[in-house]
């Protein structure tokens, strides 16, 4: 079976969450199943370009990462919400729909000049994806790629990403 029709196989849509008018596509039972877990961060690892540690955005994006992580023997960077690590940290803040978010990276992470392959679970609007890199360039890593689980293409988050950082690779296992 294909890794795109693993994923549509595992992804539950769940209507009015977290608010009315929400589609939530979750992906828990997909990081419940050990062999579509492995399948998934495989395909992430075959399509991505060399790269020296994997960051992964809060909160899902870390379960993504640390897969990729262990498969290709990197470390992991965190990118959390802010108030999360101890200091110091390197942070920006982005603007949301309604209003701003946050996001900081520990400064000792060892980002100089090592090639980061972004991950998250699911790519949406791609305003977080945008902030993220600009967090990780900031703190002196080379954002190399983007990979995501899922994209959610109708949100326009490729053309966001690529209207910020045109040569910014973005790769999803599934488009829907």
């Amino acid at each position: 079976m294909e890794v795109a029709d693993l994923i549509a196989a595992h992804v539950v849509d769940v209507p009015d969450f977290p608010k009315p008018g929400v589609l939530f596509k979750d992906l828990t039972p997909l990081f419940g199943d050990g062999p579509t877990l492995r399948a998934c961060a495989d395909a992430i690892v075959a399509a991505a370009g060399p790269f020296d540690l994997v960051a992964g955005i809060e909160a899902r994006g870390f379960i993504v990462a640390a897969a990729v992580a262990y498969a290709t023997g990197t470390g992991v960077i965190p990118v959390r919400k802010a108030g999360k690590l101890p200091g110091p940290t390197t942070t920006i803040t982005y603007e949301l729909e309604y209003g701003t978010a946050t996001l900081e990276i520990p400064e000792r992470a060892g980002l100089a000049d090592r090639r980061v392959l972004l991950v998250d679970d699911v790519l949406a609007t791609g305003g977080t994806v945008v902030a993220a890199s600009e967090l990780l360039w900031r703190g002196g890593g080379r954002v190399v790629g983007v990979s995501v689980v899922l994209e959610l293409a109708a949100l326009g988050g490729r053309s966001r990403i690529a209207n910020t950082h045109s040569n910014l690779p973005i790769h999803a296992l599934l488009s829907v």
